[in-house]
This record gives structure tokens, C-alpha cells and sequence, in this order.
């Protein structure tokens, strides 16, 4: 770690710890100075963490929120606003700690769109920090569904959905080891998946086979991926029945999300 990150990682701590300078808070700096040089994650220490225009309470038993899906957000806007549905139906699949898809309740509310989401994921343990952070936010137009992706979905929403979103696992088991120790306190189920399809793409290809099934006629799926991934997506994609496919790139200039459209 850099002595700049360093820096900034103490003062964060200090002022989450010890923001009056109480007679504890020198241990609480202390106890929470140590866990981060044993690499526990700073956001899982601090136990929030700033995601688009919320503040979401995050810990190990959901994924630490990106700057990348804050970009799969933006995309996610802009594929509801070509549609331009009033009251807009939107599935957040793995939704994790709800930071994409209340990030988009949150900001469709600002712009006078009052859209509804279904929220979904197969972690009891991530639906109750979602279901938490959408009362920290005052988001109450989400339904929470405990399902492997589309499984426990009810069949009246066959067809329905404006917009599907999701940042599923997409790390392949083989690639683990080379990546950021820091994935190691995030939960796994959530990172991993299986090679079905190409390296990390079982999860994927069981989305975009099945999302056509439950999109409306106009609707869009928007997918975080591992910049490796595109091309086997886009083609996939294709095969799923989306007549419009691209792949759009991260701030990094990595291919990263994909975006398909208009179902046969």
C-alpha cells in the first residue's frame, strides 16, 4: 500500500472511530487500525461505504461496492431512458447489499420516476443488509425474493420486466489466486462461478438464456462482467434471442458491461 492510501485509510478511521475524541476512541482507532493491517477490507471495518448517491451499510456477507457498477448504474439509466416507461418494473439479480438497484430507485425517484424493483438473491444473509440499506434510504417500492437467480420468481412476471440488472459471479475458480487478497474476506458464492459456457461463465450464460423469458418486448439486460468475457457474452447474447448487443468499457478502458436489447 502506498503511504499516501495510508494516510487517507488512518484519517477515514479516525474520523469514523473518533469523531469527538471520547476516552474510548483511541482504542477504537487502535482495534480498527490493526484489523486493517491484517487486511481486512477498510469498508468492511468502517461497516459503510459510499455507492452513486447512497450510503450503504456493507460487511462480509455481501460484496464491497465499485466503482465499476457505479458505472454499470449510469448505463442502467440511460437503457430506461430510450424506453421511457412511467412507472418502470426493474429485477436487481444477486442484488447483494441493494446497491445497484437501489441506486436506481433512488435516482429514478429524483428524476420523478417512480419505478419498482425486485430485488433478488440467493443469500438470506445479503437480503437482510439489502432489506436494511432500503430502510436506511427510505426506498420502500422493493420486494425482496430469496431465489437462484429467476428460480423462486413468481410466473406473473414472465414478460414484465423493463429492466433486468445484475453483477453476478463472474471470477473463475482458477483465477482467484492471482487476484487482490482482499476478495478473500468478500463472500465467495458471490465472486465464483463455474465454467459452463467459458472460464467464470456458468452464472452469466444461465442469465442471458433465461432473462428473455421474463423481459417485456421493449426491455434491456445490463450485466457487469470480467473483461475478458465480452466477446463469449456478446455471442451469447445473440444466441439468447437479443437482436441488440454491445459491450461497453469501464473507466479503465476494460471491457465490462454488456448490454442487451430488443428480444426476438
Amino acid at each position: 500500500m502506498d503511504r499516501g492510501l495510508e494516510r487517507r485509510e488512518a484519517a477515514w478511521l479516525v474520523d469514523e472511530f473518533a469523531p469527538g475524541g471520547d476516552a474510548d476512541a483511541e482504542q477504537a482507532v487502535l482495534s480498527a487500525g490493526l484489523r486493517r493491517l491484517a487486511g481486512e477490507p477498510l469498508q468492511y471495518i468502517i461497516g459503510h461505504w459510499p455507492f452513486r448517491e447512497l450510503d450503504l451499510d456493507v460487511d462480509p456477507r455481501v460484496l464491497i461496492p465499485r466503482p465499476e457498477t457505479e458505472e454499470l448504474v449510469g448505463h442502467a439509466l440511460e437503457a430506461l431512458a430510450t424506453r421511457g416507461a412511467a412507472s418502470p418494473l426493474i429485477l436487481d439479480l444477486g442484488c447483494g447489499s441493494g446497491a445497484i438497484g437501489l441506486a436506481l430507485l433512488q435516482e429514478l425517484a429524483t428524476r420523478g420516476i417512480a419505478a419498482s424493483l425486485i430485488a433478488v438473491d440467493a443469500s438470506s444473509d445479503a437480503l437482510a443488509v439489502a432489506k436494511r440499506n432500503a430502510l436506511k434510504h427510505g426506498l420502500l417500492r422493493v420486494t425482496f425474493i430469496e431465489s437462484n437467480w429467476f428460480s423462486s420468481l413468481d410466473e406473473s412476471f414472465l414478460h414484465a420486466f423493463d429492466l433486468i440488472v445484475t453483477n453476478p459471479p463472474y471470477i473463475a475458480e482458477a483465477e482467484m489466486a492471482e487476484l487482490d487478497d482482499v476478495l478473500t474476506y468478500e463472500p465467495r458464492s458471490a465472486l465464483v462461478a463455474g465454467d459452463v459456457g467459458g472460464p467464470g461463465l456458468s452464472d452469466l450464460q444461465t442469465i442471458l438464456h433465461e432473462a428473455p423469458r421474463w423481459l417485456s418486448s421493449s426491455g434491456a439486460l445490463v450485466a457487469e462482467h470480467g473483461f475478458t468475457q465480452g466477446d463469449a457474452l456478446l455471442a451469447m447474447a445473440r444466441g439468447a434471442g437479443f437482436h441488440s448487443v454491445r459491450d461497453l468499457t469501464d473507466m479503465a478502458g476494460h471491457p465490462r458491461i454488456l448490454v442487451a436489447e430488443d428480444v426476438a
